[in-house]
């Protein structure tokens, strides 16, 4: 549970009013997959409106790092994670498949969010981004938003091999499928968290490519899929 003070959402594919047409019906965020520029900037007022966020969300430029930055000093950046200390500043990170993590500090002074794909996970970014916001003496909370299952994603055998390479541990997150592997990236990043102290953690239940109603997925929809947005912030 994370204490009352601190927001946080993972935006729906669709939501009444969102201006995005075929084939990023309805509510894409992202103003670089090829929707109409028009209709991000209508769907990310709406998303301000319809959340009633306290201010516009801190957009990134995402690149697969394990870059987290401080956006109450340093906005806008390439980054994949961000945190601030500032109540009313809305951290965002965008996603279609990868998986976004939420942290905070249990006494609600401190939030983070995080791009975790397979890259990321490889070379740090919760890592990173945990060290910004941890402290000596209070606890971090983290909750997983949606990402794309183990059952719906394949990957090669040198992605296995990179993350056993880094852990052993990361075995577990992989299930053998017919010369390829199938990634859980919820355990991969539960065992980055618990290797970072980080005990408490909720969510991984999503599938972002099975459940096609709700949520985009570049691996179904390819390079016409929209983004979700995923946004963290106090009060």
């Amino acid at each position: 549970m994370f204490p009352p003070n601190v927001k946080f959402l993972s935006t729906p594919r669709w939501i009444a009013g969102g201006e995005s047409k075929n084939p990023y019906d309805n509510f894409n965020l992202a103003n670089h997959v090829g929707d109409k520029p028009s209709a991000v900037i209508a769907n990310r007022q709406l998303l301000i409106n319809h959340y009633n966020l306290p201010t516009e969300p801190k957009w990134l430029d995402q690149y697969h790092s394990n870059i987290c930055v401080n956006v109450d000093s340093k906005y806008p950046i390439r980054a994949d994670a961000s945190f601030s200390e500032t109540p009313g500043i809305v951290c965002a990170v965008m996603t279609a498949d990868c998986l976004p993590i939420f942290l905070t500090r249990k006494d609600g002074s401190a939030v983070s969010v995080i791009h975790a794909g397979w890259r990321g996970l490889i070379t740090g970014v919760i890592e990173s981004s945990v060290e910004k916001i941890a402290t000596a003496d209070q606890e971090l909370l983290a909750h997983f938003g949606p990402a794309i299952s183990q059952a719906a994603y394949k990957v090669g055998a040198e992605v296995f091999e990179a993350f056993v390479e880094k852990n052993l541990e990361f075995a577990k997150a992989f299930a053998p499928s017919n010369n390829k592997y199938r990634l859980d990236l919820y355990e991969a990043g539960r065992i980055i968290l618990r290797a970072c102290g980080v005990s408490s953690i909720t969510g991984g239940d999503q599938c972002t490519y099975l459940q096609n109603e709700h949520y985009y997925s570049y691996r179904r929809d390819g390079e016409k899929s929209g983004r979700m947005a995923h946004l963290i912030w106090m009060t």
